[in-house]
């Protein structure tokens, strides 16, 4: 009966140590992930801007406006 409550104390040792391993693991993948969401939201926020200053309008579209025939094709001429 000894020798099961000593491999059973081994066994939650070992097993608190894989514990402690997973939560360091876990903080680490956090520690990225808001790190990956800071440069994220500045890429978005850098896009945003330059977005709005290529059309001040707040009009933001795929169209092109190049041509005179493509503004008066628009209605905009």
């Amino acid at each position: 009966m000894r020798y099961i409550g000593g491999f059973i104390q081994i066994y939650q040792f070992i097993w608190s140590l894989e514990a402690h391993r997973e939560q360091r693991l876990a903080w680490r993948d956090a520690a990225e992930a808001r790190q990956a969401r800071t440069i994220a939201e500045a890429r978005a926020q850098a896009q945003h801007r330059a977005m709005l200053e290529a059309n001040p309008s707040g009009q933001l579209g795929r169209s092109a406006l190049g041509t005179r025939q493509a503004l008066e094709r628009g209605g905009l001429l």
